[in-house]
């Protein structure tokens, strides 16, 4: 019982963690000039990622209830990390945008381990 305590802790600690560094980086971006084109699709993915952090919280909250949410979390950050690192490696974006490509990254793998050492409520078919 003490080793799922200790579990479901990490999980709690990697998803609230998460969810306050995002609500910490992600609103500074409404202050920055907006691109010429494409504005709408910045603004979007601004509050689209600002929405996930209240899902990280969420998460963090009960992870056993919401484990099958660990799923669309690991894509999230998955989503934005590995494109944007495609793009410095291509020497399209600033490394600005390769540091939080890697946090991203970084998060994705917690993410994973959280999942993995989430146990799942019994009974419950996460397959959708």
């Amino acid at each position: 019982m003490e080793a799922a305590a200790g579990q479901t802790r990490l999980a709690r600690r990697i998803f609230r963690g998460a969810a306050i560094w995002g609500f910490i980086v992600l609103p500074p971006l409404y202050l920055v000039p907006l691109p010429v084109l494409g504005a709408e699709t910045y603004l979007g993915f601004v509050g689209c990622a600002l929405v996930f952090q209240a899902v990280f919280w969420i998460i963090g909250g009960n992870p056993v209830r919401y484990r099958a949410l660990m799923l669309p979390a690991i894509f999230e950050k998955l989503v934005f990390g590995v494109p944007a690192l495609v793009l410095f490696a291509q020497g399209r974006v600033l490394p600005i945008v390769a540091f939080f490509a890697s946090v991203d990254l970084l998060l994705a793998i917690l993410f994973v381990v959280a999942r993995r050492v989430t146990p799942a409520l019994p009974g419950i078919d996460e397959t959708g």
